[in-house]
């Protein structure tokens, strides 16, 4: 997943980025992070997989490459 499908993903949700960081069980500043890049973010694999699944158990879906197409959308 890419920073932009993480921004754009809690924007959906209309959650704050402490929101996300505390659902999915990192810390406030791993968010920002995350959030703050530009494609892949870096850093920790299982902290990204965190994310993933916390923002897909809240009903959206990743679409899409980091290198073609990458976006979000609502589960269908």
């Amino acid at each position: 997943i890419t920073s932009g499908q993480i921004k754009a993903a809690r924007a959906m949700l209309n959650l704050t980025v402490a929101d996300l960081a505390k659902g999915a069980g990192i810390g406030f500043t791993t968010m920002v992070r995350l959030e703050s890049g530009n494609g892949i973010p870096g850093g920790n694999v299982k902290t990204l997989i965190k994310v993933k699944e916390h923002i897909e158990s809240l009903g959206i879906e990743f679409i899409g490459t980091p290198e073609s197409g990458a976006g979000v959308r609502w589960k269908p």
